[in-house]
């Protein structure tokens, strides 16, 4: 009778502990610098996730079928250790105790997919805030991207992937080559 109830306790624990539902993986290229721009030049990095949902992808498959979907890492540190590389490949020291601080805002992030019969349309947004303060003031911007696309059948998983993925890198360059950003860094950290 212990063996019996063991093994159902065993089977039922693996079953509440296994995926319900798929996830999406993000791995986002950041820009990695050929030679450094600055040398010396250190500052903190923080980051925050503002969104109010904490899913990443919606999928409507019309009739009230509604599912979101999450990322398998958590999104705002997958930001955050993107452009940290980003930021170190640049000749930025990252290090906690500095005057300057950069911090990350993740305001939207969001692929939404409609499936109708025999179609898909994928739709992603992104909207990230960089804050930089600086005992001589702050700087403050938006970057954002989205994209659009239209395809056979239904969305897959890796579509999703790919959409943001291709996403967040735009804005990555966006924000690499951003000479306000660049400038204002490199004249008051």
């Amino acid at each position: 009778m212990k063996k019996l109830l063991l093994a159902a306790s065993v089977l039922a624990l693996t079953a509440c502990s296994a995926p319900s539902e798929p996830q999406l993986t993000l791995t986002p290229q950041p820009v990695i610098a050929s030679q450094p721009v600055v040398q010396g030049k250190a500052l903190s990095l923080e980051s925050r996730d503002l969104r109010t949902a904490q899913f990443i992808a919606v999928v409507d498959s019309g009739r009230e079928n509604v599912q979101p979907l999450h990322s398998t890492q958590n999104l705002r540190i997958t930001l955050e250790e993107a452009l940290s590389r980003q930021l170190t490949a640049q000749g930025y020291t990252l290090t906690a105790d500095s005057q300057g601080t950069l911090r990350l805002d993740v305001l939207e992030a969001m692929v939404s997919v409609k499936h109708s019969v025999m179609s898909h349309d994928l739709n992603s947004k992104l909207q990230l805030q960089l804050v930089v303060e600086t005992p001589t003031g702050k700087f403050i911007k938006r970057y954002s991207g989205k994209s659009e696309r239209t395809g056979a059948m239904s969305a897959s998983v890796e579509d999703m992937e790919l959409a943001m993925n291709n996403l967040i890198t735009a804005v990555l360059k966006d924000i690499y080559a951003d000479q306000e950003l660049n400038t204002y860094m490199q004249e008051n950290l």
